[in-house]
This record gives C-alpha cells, structure tokens and sequence, in this order.
C-alpha cells in the first residue's frame, strides 16, 4: 500500500493545494494545522484531505514537518463555509484559511491561551517613590502609575514606555513582572441584570416575537429609524438565545462603536463579553478568538474579521448597520461580511438579524421579495422627536472656514442653551490642497493621480491614497512663488475656525488622525458624554450609531461632491449618510435641527431626503436600477489591474475580455463593460484600469467567472501586472 499523503492549503496565492508524505510518528487532522517545507522557507498549512495517492511520484514528494493540532482548527460547519467563501469570491482557498486564523496561529503558536505579562510595583519602589527621582520623570511616571495598582504590559506600551525603560526600573528591583493565565469564568446562574430595563413599545415587542419564536434558520431586516432603540431588540433577541446555554455574535461596522456596544451589553448580561477588531494585539486576539470557542465568552462583539470567529455553540448573529461600506473586504478575500453571516446562519441554522435605519437597496429588495423577513421600528424610543431639517443655500455666501453665517447664528442659538453642536465634515487634514497664489500650480502627489492633504498640526503633506508624506511645501514648482494657499477645508482648518468664532466653547475633533493612540476613541467619546466638549467635528467615524443626548442641531458642511458621482451608489450613500448624521440629533427629550450647507438645494434627491423619508428615497432609486438594470437586478464582478506599464495594463484587460466573451456559458445576458482608466487612474506610482462583468443571475456569474479564470491566469500578460477580482463590488474606484 501507498504512504498517506496529505494534501494542504498554503497562504500562496495559487489557486491549488500541495501534496505531502505524511510520516509514520505524525497523525494530522484535516482542518489542522501543520508546518511543511516550501522552496527555501517553512510555511503553516491547513490539511484539507489525506489522500493515498498523488499525482506526483512519492519520492519527490516532502514530508510534513509537524503536526500543530490534534482536533480541527474549525467546527465542519464554519470550515465549509471558509470552503464556500473561497470558491464564491474566487480567492485561492489557502489565503483564505490563513486570513481567517488569528496572527498567532498562522505564525504557527499552539491554540491555547496565552499568559499574560503584568507590571507591579515592589516595596523598594514604594519607598523610592517617597524619597523622589530627581529629573528621571519617565521612570517616575511608570512607578506613580503602578502605584494604583498592576497593569497590562500592553498598556505600558500605550502610553509609549518603552520595553527599555521597563527593564532598567525592574534591574533596580522598583517593579517585577507577573505572568498571569487568563481566568476562565463561569457563566452565572442569573444572566440578567433586570435593573432599568426600558420598557417595549409595540413595533420593539413584535420584532422580539418574530425572531425569538422562529424555528431554525431566517434571515430578519430590522428597518428602524435613528433612535428606534434597535439595540434594545438586540438585546432582548440575545436573552433567550444565553439562557439556551448558546452564544451571540454581534458585528458593528467600525472599531468606534464596539466602547459603548460593549458597555451597554456588559450592563446588561453577566456572562463574559468579548471584543474583536484591528486595535487588539496578537495576544488579546488570540484570547478572545480562544474564548468564542471554549465556550467562555457567551457575547463576542466585533468587526467583520469576526465572523470567521469559531463558536462552541453559536445561536445567533446580528449584524448592526447592515448598509454600511465597511462591512466590504477591499482587498485579499473580498468577501462581503453581511453576506457570509446569512451562509453562515443558513448552514449552521439559526436566525440572522441585519439592522439599520438606512438598508442597504439590496437587501431592502430581499426583504421586498420575502427572502428575508421584514420588521419595521418607525418610531423613535422614549419621547424623542424627529428632528427638522433644513437647506442652506449658500451660492454667493461668504464662507469662514467652511461655515456659513445662518450656520454660525443657529450654533450659538443652540450652544447658549445649554446643548451641544455637531458638525459632519467627512475630509481631514487642514485643506485638501495647496495651490499657488501666483499661477494657480497645484501641490500633487508624484505617484498619484491625487493633491497632497494639508496637515497644519504635523507641518507637511500627505497624499491619502498612498500615504506618502513630506514636509510641507514652501516655494512653488511652478514659478517658484512663495505664495502658496491652503485651498478647501478640512477638519483640521475647521477645528481652528470654530475656536476663534467661539473661544467660550470647547471644541473636540474625531477623526482618523486623532484618534490613532489606542483608547484615545474611547476616552474621546466619554468625554462627550460627560459635556466636557460643546462643538463636535467629525468625519464617518462619529456619523454611526452613536448615542449623545444633549446634540440639538448637526450641521453637514460639504457633501456636493456626492450629488455628481460617477458611481452609481453614490446618491445611496448620501442618502444613507444624511439619514445617520441626522440621526444623531435630538435623541433624547430635546428637540432636534439638521442643517445641510449646499450649493444645490433644488436636487431632486436632497429634495426628496427633506420632504420625503428614506423610503421613498430608496423605493425611487430601486425603481431607477431596475431600468437600467443594475445590483440587485443584476450582478457585477470587476476585474482590476495595475502595473508599471500603462498600455500593457490596458492590454492585459482587453485580453480578459475576449477570454470572456470566448467562453461558451457567455450569452445576451451578460454583458462586458471596458477595459477603462480606473476613477483614481494612477496610485502609488501604478496604472490602474478596470474591466466590468455584468450577468443576470449569481449562479451564472459563478459558472462564468469559475470556467474563465484558469484561462486567463495562463495570459501571457497575467504575471507582468497585478490584477484581482472583485465579486459584486461596493467600490468602483
């Protein structure tokens, strides 16, 4: 008889698996991990097969160097759904696994918890902190905080002290170190705390109902608007789901709505809430990742990554502002998340809630079809109002600093009485250009069809798109003049603005740049809670899901280049976006105002968005894709590519394109747009253009693109360019 053979997916982007001897002391598991020899280098893999053959002689083959589990690294379930992902979004199945797994475990650590690393004080640093230390402020700061009590060694590293300081202070003996294993508490008897529970309006207690009384697997659209207490229904959907001894996964579009998601679940249940996104370290990841699994977190509350998350026994997941863009992969595996979690509540059979106030026009259409279950909250909690909204036109208006002056008299108004002011500015940095006074020469980015940002506060110029920075530019290139403007306005210039206009009120800014430290988001938005802050200027990252009481008016201050994009979900993204920032005032017993600065208030979906609601938007938009037979009447893939050469780039995609329309399964119903110039036609110093595949049905998208995609990975011009596939995109650019 024939050796076994184990046949193992590699994080390499090839579209295969590779084949290994599996010697006579090693016993891999399929969907285990292993560490097999690849070229020059060791590589960790996912056994997806053993085999006893081998398309290859066996004396060429390797053996497997060792095996890092003994059970699955998945449950079958959610390791058929990794399968699926790969083969739907068209990514090599071994990139795939990997993406899914913790950094820990690609790097090839053992699937148990981590000890973690804390910081104490001794006794000889009490008393060193008595006698003083002198001009070493650092060392002293690192003892006063240790003083209060032990802390993380991660937390340390927030706070910027280095390793190298930690280590001299534990030399002299002022602080020692302690491994610690993370405690694997027991899920209480009494699961919840019954203490101001809010009280279910009729529309809340009917979508309970619904979704708690449903056998098995279904998909629900809660279609509430801002302020219907839809988290309060997330909440009560979770209870039962606990007291079956089952897990929740709740999924939040960015890293800023986990703080107060977190805190109001942790407020309300007593078993052990986990988080999971980017800002986590590889050890903290690896926990939280551990205790979905073992069945010690009963909640995991996170970004998309999540979804990939193993569960002892998982009873539903929820996926809270569905429409939102972030929910989209845009690079390796592009999967969609709001997608994959309806697979995976479809193949491990419980119910799947997708909320929000603005439905993405997709899924707005399952519902409409009866794919997915409806469920409406169209009245605010509590005795809130909806707030009034208003246009300003302001062609012809002087502008300071963005502002206009109807704008600048409804702020006091506002801020005099005690409340405090929003304002939506989705653009950081001081301005979005640099422009010469002299000739008009603009500050561009060399490798980019892009103008560098402006950045006042760090003095220099940053190109958004590649993130290349240099200092800020003092003469022109053009003339040579020094005489060079900042031109537009970014939140940086409008921070400055509004505390010369209003130097009584203080101001805060959220934003990417300000909020990079870890916990800085957190302490950010407590602070507002707590009123230290009258005037708040954000971009995307304040315009979800957040709940400040005391905001009374919000102000959007440049949103026309949305009403003119080229993409045709531009005018949904507005809509979606309008509806959320206006849904962050008056949310409590005070009346709310939203102000819409624009030079175009006679547009038809402005008009539509003041006198109409987002249904109706959204209904006339569905009716608009319908005739001209866009998502979801129809189905997009978009090819990519970028390379050095620009003509061989365009080549390539006209190749792409006769490979398609050569493959027998291609017929009337589908249709090839391109090759053309991509909207940002040059980033990073590559040429970038694209190619669109439109099919009316999925399946036939999938068998299309399935049988073409070995064809055109053997073009000769498919290894001198870069290109991928994007499955049913939600970014054109």
């Amino acid at each position: 008889m024939q050796p076994n053979i184990a046949q193992v997916a590699l994080p390499v982007p090839l579209d295969k698996c590779f084949d290994y001897l599996i010697p006579n002391y090693l016993f891999p598991v399929i969907g285990g991990r292993v560490s097999v020899p690849f070229g020059r280098q060791t590589l960790i893999g996912i056994v997806v097969d053993i085999v006893d053959h081998s398309d290859f002689p066996v004396e060429q083959l390797k053996p497997i160097k060792a095996c890092l589990d003994a059970k699955p690294v998945w449950p079958k379930p959610l390791y058929q759904l990794l399968h699926w992902c790969s083969q739907f979004y068209q990514y090599p199945l071994g990139d795939t696994l990997a993406m899914a797994l913790p950094s820990l475990l690609k790097k090839g650590k053992a699937a148990d918890f981590t000890s973690l690393k804390e910081w104490h004080i001794t006794e000889a640093g009490k008393n060193q902190l008595a006698a003083g230390f002198g001009r070493a402020h650092l060392q002293a700061k690192v003892v006063r905080m240790l003083d209060h009590g032990p802390l993380p060694h991660q937390a340390m590293i927030d706070e910027d002290i280095s390793s190298a300081t930690l280590k001299t202070l534990q030399n002299k003996g002022w602080i020692e170190a302690k491994h610690t294993q993370p405690t694997q508490p027991e899920w209480p008897a009494q699961l919840e705390n019954e203490q101001h529970k809010p009280h279910l309006n009729e529309e809340q207690a009917i979508a309970v109902a619904s979704i708690n009384n449903h056998p098995g697997f279904g998909c629900f659209l809660i279609d509430g608007v801002t302020g219907s207490g839809k988290t309060e229904v997330y909440l009560n959907i979770i209870k039962p789901v606990l007291e079956q001894g089952k897990q929740a996964l709740v999924l939040v579009p960015e890293i800023g709505l986990t703080p107060q998601t977190i805190n109001r679940f942790k407020r309300r249940f007593n078993v052990p809430v986990e988080v999971m996104h980017s800002g986590l370290n590889d050890t903290e990841r690896l926990n939280a990742w551990l205790s979905a699994r073992d069945k010690q977190a009963g909640i995991i509350i996170g970004t998309r990554s999540a979804l990939f998350t193993p569960f002892a026994n998982l009873g539903v997941i929820i996926v809270d502002e569905e429409h939102d863009a972030s929910y989209k992969q845009q690079d390796t595996l592009r999967y969609h998340a709001r997608d994959v979690a309806v697979m995976r509540g479809h193949k491990e059979n419980f119910p799947v809630v997708l909320g929000s106030a603005t439905p993405a026009l997709e899924t707005l259409h399952n519902a409409k079809t009866g794919k997915y279950h409806y469920l409406s909250l169209s009245k605010r909690a509590g005795n809130a109002q909806p707030a009034k909204h208003h246009v300003l036109d302001i062609k012809g208006l002087y502008l300071e600093g963005g502002l206009s002056a109807p704008l600048i008299a409804q702020m006091r108004r506002h801020l005099n009485s005690g409340n405090q002011v929003m304002l939506f500015l989705n653009r950081r940095g001081f301005s979005p250009a640099l422009m010469c006074h002299e000739c008009g020469w603009l500050a561009e980015c060399k490798r980019c069809d892009a103008y560098y940002t402006f950045h006042q506060g760090s003095q220099e110029v940053r190109c958004h798109h590649c993130g290349s920075q240099r200092p800020v530019i003092q003469q022109c290139q053009g003339c040579g003049s020094t005489q060079l403007v900042s031109v537009g306005v970014g939140t940086e210039q409008l921070e400055k603005q509004l505390e010369l206009l209003f130097p009584e009120f203080k101001t805060i800014r959220i934003d990417r740049d300000s909020t990079r430290r870890k916990g800085s988001l957190e302490s950010a938005l407590e602070s507002i809670r707590r009123g230290e802050y009258q005037i708040l200027i954000g971009t995307q990252m304040l315009a979800k899901g957040h709940h400040f009481p005391d905001v009374t008016l919000v102000g959007l201050l440049d949103v026309d280049g949305s009403l003119y994009s080229s993409d045709f979900r531009a005018s949904e993204r507005l809509a979606q976006l309008f509806i959320q920032v206006a849904g962050r005032s008056g949310r409590a017993s005070k009346p709310g105002e939203v102000l819409l600065q624009t030079h175009h208030p006679e547009h038809a979906l402005l008009q539509s968005l003041l006198h109409k609601d987002y249904q109706h938007f959204a209904q006339t938009a569905l009716e608009e894709r319908k005739m001209a037979q866009l998502p979801p009447y129809s189905f997009l893939t978009l090819f990519r590519a970028e390379g050095n050469n620009n003509d061989e780039v365009e080549a390539f995609l006209r190749q792409v394109r006769h490979t398609i329309e050569a493959n027998p399964l291609y017929d009337e119903q589908c249709m090839v747009l391109g090759p053309m110039p991509a909207p940002l036609a040059k980033r990073a110093g590559k040429y970038r253009w694209q190619l669109m595949l439109q099919v009316t049905t999925r399946s036939q998208m999938q068998r299309l693109i399935g049988s073409s995609k070995p064809a055109i990975q053997l073009l000769p011009l498919a290894k001198k360019v870069r290109w991928n596939m994007d499955i049913e995109p939600q970014d054109l650019s």
